[in-house]
């Protein structure tokens, strides 16, 4: 991304005034498990997005991507939910929520560069609009009523980039995406409590252990997603209406099989039973990264993909073709990572056998026809940053 700078001068005619960084992400394990008030454990990953911004003092917003054709500009005044297409409307959203919210922002010069692989599922949208809110805020400072000089806390940004997805584009995303772009660390797992927003750095180095973190982009495209997954929520919520709790956060393992058989059908059952197991997956699996323990976290993840895949119902056949070829090829664990119906597989291996699990991935996908994976590992990295 060192060119970045030399692009946006070529493409708005003046140098950018900052360029910050913003990471995509794996979630260990916690899958929708976030928009239920429960838990998860991500990480940032080494690849990143940049975005190189420069004020304007006429209230015009001119948006470009390295990734994407076309150029949107527009007028900050003008912004709108619904009102800009494609993937503008991420960078367009946090500038809306911004103003919405009381931040005296102007207009704004915004180039991005990704280089975390597109459709993949590692949230290239939270990453841009963390990165938006931070490009604006770094240039236009604090809320005008502020007497301080920072900009908003990192957690304050996760929660704007939310807010920009979910009532700006309509992606009803809840907010394990976006605190990881913002508060992981090299080194540790964000253990994240999605009601309270409390967080704790859980050390995870699986380097240290004799271990890697393999990551396959199946490249299988995202099928029905947004729909899907809004359905997924609103099965969610209507559950814990008849459970009578505030989210299925607050229903335990022990307290299962009553909840279970409480509900009218075998689809609310099977929702509910993904998100109360995955929950407690999650807390297993932190409490084994504390005492050191990382490898044992293995059969977590393959239980967490297999409660995603049968009850759950996000996964594809790519995604399970790569499980199943990773842990034949000796993997500790492997599952699906994201919101599914497509995306990564995330598999803990021996640091001597990631290699032969890559090649076995391979060798399946081709078996079936299935388009060439990508694979890589994935060592965990800081969060979001200001890059110059």
């Amino acid at each position: 991304m060192n060119d970045i700078a030399e692009d946006f001068r070529e493409l708005f005619g003046t140098a950018p005034e900052g360029v910050w960084s913003a990471p995509g992400r794996i979630n260990l394990i916690g899958e929708h498990t976030d928009y239920n008030d429960g838990f998860a454990l991500p990480i940032a990953l080494p690849h990143s997005l940049a975005a190189a911004a420069a004020r304007r003092p006429d209230g015009v917003v001119r948006l470009r991507s390295r990734q994407f054709d076309g150029a949107f500009e527009l007028r900050l005044a003008d912004l709108s939910p619904g009102g800009v297409p494609g993937w503008a409307a991420y960078q367009a959203g946090a500038l809306w929520t911004l103003l919405d919210e009381g931040y005296d922002i102007g207009g704004l010069d915004l180039l991005v560069e990704s280089r975390i692989p597109t459709g993949s599922g590692l949230s290239t949208s939270a990453a841009v609009c963390c990165a938006t809110v931070l490009a604006a805020t770094g240039l236009y400072g604090p809320k005008s009523s502020s007497g301080s000089c920072a900009g908003p806390a990192p957690a304050e940004v996760a929660r704007l980039a939310q807010r920009a997805e979910n009532d700006f584009v309509g992606m009803p995303c809840g907010i394990m995406d976006q605190s990881a772009v913002m508060l992981a660390e090299e080194g540790r797992a964000l253990f994240l409590d999605c009601r309270s927003l409390e967080t704790e750095q859980v050390p995870f180095d699986p380097a240290a252990h004799g271990m890697s973190l393999l990551v396959v982009d199946t490249r299988a495209p995202r099928r029905l997603v947004e729909g899907a997954y809004a359905e997924r929520r609103r099965s969610c919520e209507e559950a814990a209406r008849i459970l009578g709790v505030r989210a299925l956060r607050d229903v335990w393992v022990g307290e299962l099989p009553e909840a279970l058989a409480a509900l009218p059908d075998d689809l609310s059952r099977r929702r509910v039973r993904h998100v109360v197991t995955e929950n407690a997956r999650v807390l297993e699996a932190v409490d084994l990264f504390r005492a050191g323990r990382p490898r044992e976290a293995g059969p977590l993840f393959t239980a967490s993909h297999v409660s995603l895949r049968d009850d759950y119902e996000v996964s594809v056949p790519e995604v399970d073709t790569a499980v199943s070829a990773a842990l034949s090829a000796g993997a500790l664990g492997a599952r699906i990572t994201g919101g599914g119906f497509g995306g990564c597989v995330i598999a803990l291996v021996d640091t001597e056998n990631t290699a032969d699990c890559g090649e076995a991935v391979r060798a399946a996908f081709a078996g079936q026809g299935f388009d060439e994976p990508v694979v890589f590992t994935a060592p965990p990295s800081a969060g979001a940053r200001r890059l110059s």
